[in-house]
């Protein structure tokens, strides 16, 4: 079940070391370098955290080995670290992710909930996680079910996965599971289905693909300075005002490593 974490943790050069950590009450900034990851804070009964020292100077990928961690905060910090490096500027372009040269972009372009309307129209589609605006962009053109940890009236609990998710032709899937570790049964509940990846802390990682994903679509920190400052509660606009949406699309969905 470990293999999809690893294989992101192993991406990351040895080279790299944490440059900035900022956990603020609901969100996670790390910068190494001119690369700023970001995630969301989520918090719960957990295990105790590591007596691991997380600071500046540390290698990045050891920093990012807390995303395997049990504490959900600890994992938060994890997640950001993954995505300070594959989430970059200069990584991202390598891997081919299309990102304007402008500071910033329209968001439409690659709001998933958007771009997929003609894909999914009389589709069979999961969405794990309630995200702003289903009602009125996918409701109206498929056949929607909503699956959510906390559940909100109309959706399904996490508990309904293994009913709905096997017969779905597309599944969306909130990127904070890979906090709390339930991405690897969703996707082995999804084998036949184009698969989606959400959210601004979505990592951008290739290793990705091999577990049946189809796109990822996440967010590139152009502005850290205002990262910084709304991750750290001095800014109380949306993550989303510090960068651009873009989507990581692959070109085959390959299935040898499921998990």
């Amino acid at each position: 079940m470990w293999q999809l974490y690893n294989m992101m943790i192993q991406g990351i050069p040895e080279e790299f070391i944490v440059d900035e950590l900022i956990c603020g009450f609901s969100k996670v900034l790390v910068r190494s370098g001119d690369g700023y990851g970001i995630s969301l804070v989520m918090t719960g009964d957990t295990r105790p955290v590591s007596m691991v020292s997380k600071t500046p100077g540390m290698k990045l990928r050891d920093l990012a080995c807390c995303i395997k961690s049990w504490n959900m905060i600890e994992a938060s910090i994890g997640q950001a670290a993954v995505n300070a490096y594959y989430n970059s500027v200069s990584v991202a372009r390598k891997n081919g992710i299309r990102i304007s040269e402008s500071r910033f972009t329209e968001d439409r372009i690659y709001d998933p909930f958007i771009s997929y309307q003609n894909a999914v129209r009389n589709k069979k589609t999961a969405v794990v996680g309630h995200f702003n605006y289903l009602e009125k962009l996918l409701q109206p053109v498929c056949e929607l079910s909503v699956l959510e940890q906390n559940p909100q009236e109309g959706d399904y609990p996490y508990s309904a996965a293994e009913y709905i998710l096997p017969d779905c032709d597309y599944v969306f899937i909130t990127c904070n599971t890979f906090i709390d570790k339930s991405l690897p049964r969703f996707l082995k509940l999804a084998p036949q289905a184009q698969v989606i990846i959400v959210g601004p802390s979505t990592p951008l990682a290739p290793a990705l693909e091999q577990f049946g994903v189809k796109d990822l679509s996440g967010l590139i920190i152009k502005d850290g300075d205002k990262a910084r400052r709304i991750c750290s509660g001095q800014d109380d606009h949306r993550i989303y005002s510090a960068g651009q949406k873009v989507s990581f699309q692959f070109s085959s969905a390959c299935s040898l490593a499921r998990p």
